[in-house]
């Protein structure tokens, strides 16, 4: 499939590819920040935003301006600004399940026409924000009510994949802008222990829930949804009263009516908005409840990757550095404290990366040391407010945490020489053998790639924003590397096996229908049911 091949054959790359073999020896972070005392001016951006700047720090990274003009042309040869107007034009970009691509619809406040075949969406877009605008107001005031006459106090979101982490991220970060909002909670999981832990604290009364599931037939989440109605109805005794404590955000209304709930609240969204990006759709109504609407007005980010020139725009900066050590360094994680498929063949060269991470100085104590010292590159974010939402002890805590964000990208950067290894140990009383058996795992290599992206506070703006600029970072890594960033096809054949599976669990007989592991595995379980 010559589809996969040509990223690997364009010019650009294979220039990049040969200045990489003759030089990327040479790349020493250090001596470039020495040599250059604007590096970092040459190396930053600023992004003016409603909520105050947002800085992006790239130049702790194995980069010079060459190696930055050839990843730039790279992203020109691939197509990148012509793909990224096909997208907000309402082109069929997701080319393997053919629909457009429209999350940015969903945060477009400036109402200009955004269309698909043809149709302005906006107008259905506008429809179901203004309904969720008044649902939310009726739970967040107290004129909903559950079916004692009670006000909302909890609301659990059961939903999985893009019904689940997008939300649960966002209620999570933004918990100090929930004052006058309900609770909210998640379940995701199939394994009972997700939900039953969750009702455990909770009062059939006060608590509403948001059934996520475009189809209504998500398996896990419709098995949840029903465990749930099975908790309200031990307590409630009428079905009836299913319609007060429970909500749909789907598109299949019979399915949603013959569960109980009243179709007036359901919500809808749209094939053009992919899975793992339906925050900024009626997927995010719980998030809306919990803090209000204001999380969605992001405009301002899309406009930004939209006009910006490819030199100065952050998402398109993030996602050629990513390029840089994921297909000429081999990087294969990427590690991001606090979010592919082609046709018939597999592309011959490295493509999406691990992304993990971990709040504040946590990391520390856990996986830094494999930053630092490990043998494989992890490039790394780091993301830091300048203002804390919880100011104790006169800012204390949040200076200390500053001031680690700030040694640990430097740390990464500079290591540790032996010879400056050697001072230390000499300087705490060591000598001899014991100071050179432990001289070596004093030594740090330094030259770690490492992106800071500070701004004033987490506000929902802000948060908004950093969200728009990594989904676009994922777009561009996309285009370059001629996969579909909005399929979900990786998702299903697990899901096909499972139902083929789940019968077979039904009785004791012995299994062989699978490989022997499988069959192993299975009859084990089987044996141990009881």
């Amino acid at each position: 499939n010559k589809q996969g091949d040509t990223h690997t054959f364009d010019p650009v790359f294979r220039r990049l590819e040969q200045w990489f073999k003759s030089n990327a020896g040479n790349l020493n972070m250090r001596n470039m920040f020495d040599a250059d005392k604007e590096r970092f001016g040459k190396f930053s951006l600023i992004l003016n935003t409603d909520d105050g700047d947002i800085l992006l720090d790239y130049s702790k990274n194995l980069i010079s301006e060459e190696i930055l003009k050839m990843l730039l042309d790279l992203a020109k040869s691939r197509g990148v600004e012509a793909a990224r107007e096909r997208m907000f034009t309402g082109e069929k970009i997701n080319f393997t399940e053919g629909r457009a691509v429209l999350h940015i619809a969903l945060r477009n406040r400036s109402n200009a026409p955004i269309c698909v075949g043809g149709e302005d969406v906006m107008p259905d877009v506008n429809r179901v924000l203004e309904k969720m605008k008044g649902f939310c107001h009726k739970v967040r005031s107290g004129e909903w009510k559950g079916y004692t006459g009670k006000a909302i106090t909890d609301v659990v979101n059961i939903g999985i994949g893009g019904s689940d982490l997008g939300p649960l991220m966002v209620t999570e970060a933004l918990k100090p802008y929930s004052t006058g909002g309900p609770r909210a909670w998640f379940v995701s999981n199939i394994d009972g222990t997700h939900i039953a832990k969750t009702l455990a604290g909770l009062n059939p009364e006060t608590t509403l829930f948001i059934v996520a599931s475009k189809t209504f037939t998500t398996q896990e989440t419709i098995t949840n949804a029903e465990s749930a109605k099975e908790w309200l109805l031990q307590a409630a005794k009428d079905p009836s009263v299913v319609a007060k404590h429970f909500v749909a955000l789907s598109t299949n209304a019979p399915k949603v009516k013959d569960f109980g709930i009243d179709t007036e609240n359901m919500f809808e969204f749209w094939d053009w908005v992919g899975g793992r990006y339906s925050l900024w759709s009626a997927i995010g109504l719980s998030i809306a409840l919990h803090i209000g609407m204001s999380f969605s007005s992001v405009f301002h980010s899309d406009n930004h990757f939209r006009s910006t020139p490819l030199e100065s725009n952050a998402p398109v900066l993030l996602a050629l550095l990513g390029i840089w050590y994921i297909n000429f360094f081999q990087a294969e994680t990427h590690h991001s404290p606090p979010p592919h498929l082609i046709y018939c063949t597999r592309v011959n060269y490295h493509t999406g990366p691990i992304v993990w991470g971990e709040p504040g100085t946590n990391g520390q104590h856990a996986f830094y040391q494999l930053i630092h010292q490990g043998t494989r590159m992890i490039p790394a974010d780091f993301l830091m407010p300048a203002q804390t939402q919880h100011p104790i002890r006169n800012d204390l805590h949040h200076k200390i945490l500053i001031a680690n964000f700030l040694a640990q990208t430097e740390a990464l950067m500079k290591g540790k020489t032996a010879e400056e290894a050697r001072k230390e140990l000499e300087a705490s009383g060591l000598s001899g053998e014991a100071l050179e058996k432990l001289l070596p795992h004093k030594v740090f290599q330094g030259n770690k790639p490492t992106n800071s992206i500070v701004f004033k506070k987490l506000t929902p703006f802000v948060l908004g924003s950093l969200v728009a600029m990594y989904e676009h970072k994922i777009f561009v890594q996309g285009v370059i590397w001629e996969i579909n960033s909005y399929d979900q096809w990786g998702v299903e054949l697990g899901k096909q096996l499972a139902k083929r599976i789940e019968p077979e669990l039904q009785d004791t007989a012995e299994v062989h229908s699978h490989d022997s592991s499988t069959n192993g595995l299975i009859n084990f379980f089987k044996k141990n049911y009881a």
